[in-house]
C-alpha cells in the first residue's frame, strides 16, 4: 500500500458511495454519472491496493476492511465542511457568531437580545442552533451556548445559570382537566415527554419532579415525545397535555399566557447552562461586549 494520500476526487466519490449505499445516488450527490463514481472508486483501490468493495449479486457494498477506512475517511470530509463553514463566516460582515442548542437560543437569547442592542447599539448577530458541539478550534471566532460538562472540552467556559424545572399546561388544557392543579392527580393525565437522549440521562423528567413530591409515576403513554424543549413546548401550548418545562425555556410563554404553572414546586437541572469561547474570540470588541452583556443577564 502506498504511503501517499489518494487523490480527492477518488476519496470524495469513495465516501459518498459508502455513505449514501449506491453508485447511482452518490453520481446524483456530486453530479457526475454513475460510471465516473466506479472509475473513481477503482482509482482508490488501485492506490490503496486493497478491495474496497463487494459484490452481493446486484448489489456493491463496502468490503469489511473498506468500512473502518471509509469511517476515518468521512471524519475528515466533516473536518473540510466545517473550515468551509468558518471561513464562510470569517468573510461575513456580521460582528457576533453564536453557536448554541437549539431551544437555548429560541426560547432564551433570543428574546434577550433585543437588550444588547439597546446597550451596545445596531449589531449583527449569527445565531447557528445545533446539537452538534463544534471543534474547539472553532471557538476562536464563535462563542457557544451549551450544556453541562461538554463545556470542559472548550478553552475558556463560564457558567451562565442552573435551571429550575416545574410542571405546566396551557389555559385550555386546564379548563378541561381542572384537577390538573392537583399534583396527586398528574399521573393519570396526558402529559408531553421531552428526551434528549441516552447522553442526558441524568436530565429531570415528569416523572423525575413526581417522585420528588412523594407521588406515583405516571400511569399513562406519552401523548408525544421530543427531543427538542421548544418543539414539546408548542404541543404544550396546543393543549396536547402537561410537561415538565425549564425556566429558562418556558418563561416567555408564562407571561404571554400561552403556559400555566401549575405547581410552584421544582427540581433543579444537574448541571449549569455554560457560554464558552477561545483564546482569540476576545480580541474584537463587539465579542467583548457580548460575553459582558450575557453574564450581566444572568446575574440581575
Amino acid at each position: 500500500m502506498r504511503s501517499t494520500l489518494p487523490p480527492l476526487r477518488a476519496l470524495q466519490a469513495f465516501e459518498s458511495f459508502g455513505r449514501l449505499g449506491s453508485v447511482s445516488a452518490a453520481a446524483q450527490e456530486l453530479g457526475v454519472t454513475s460510471g465516473a463514481i466506479s472509475q473513481q472508486i477503482k482509482l482508490l483501490e488501485d492506490h490503496l491496493q486493497i478491495p474496497l468493495i463487494m459484490k452481493d449479486g446486484r448489489r456493491a457494498a463496502l468490503s469489511p476492511t473498506a468500512k473502518s477506512y471509509h469511517a476515518l475517511v468521512s471524519s475528515g470530509f466533516v473536518k473540510l465542511h466545517q473550515a468551509q463553514t468558518l471561513l464562510a463566516k470569517q468573510a461575513s460582515e456580521l460582528d457576533v457568531n453564536v453557536s448554541g442548542l437549539p431551544t437555548l437560543l429560541l426560547k432564551w437569547l433570543q428574546p434577550k437580545l433585543k437588550s444588547f442592542e439597546a446597550r451596545y447599539g445596531e449589531t449583527s448577530i449569527r445565531l447557528e442552533a445545533t446539537h452538534g458541539e463544534p471543534d474547539p478550534e472553532f471557538l476562536n471566532h464563535m462563542f457557544r451556548l451549551t450544556y453541562g460538562s461538554v463545556s470542559k472540552s472548550f478553552p475558556h467556559a463560564r457558567p451562565l445559570f442552573h435551571d429550575i424545572c416545574f410542571p405546566v399546561c396551557s389555559p385550555e388544557f386546564l379548563k378541561r382537566y381542572p384537577e390538573a392543579l392537583d399534583p396527586a392527580a398528574l399521573p393519570n393525565l396526558p402529559w408531553v415527554e421531552i428526551d434528549w437522549g441516552p447522553e442526558y440521562a441524568s436530565v429531570p423528567k415528569l416523572n423525575t419532579w413526581l417522585a420528588a413530591q412523594g407521588l406515583e409515576n405516571l400511569h399513562r403513554k406519552p401523548t408525544s415525545m421530543h427531543s427538542l424543549s421548544s418543539s414539546a413546548l408548542e404541543a404544550v401550548a396546543s393543549g396536547q397535555g402537561i410537561a415538565l418545562a425549564q425556566l429558562s425555556f418556558a418563561s416567555v410563554d408564562l407571561e404571554l399566557g400561552r403556559l400555566i404553572r401549575i405547581s410552584q414546586e421544582s427540581v433543579r437541572m444537574p448541571e449549569p447552562y455554560y457560554i464558552c469561547w477561545g483564546a482569540r474570540m476576545l480580541k474584537r470588541e463587539k465579542s467583548r461586549d457580548f460575553l459582558n452583556w450575557i453574564i450581566a443577564e444572568t446575574t440581575r
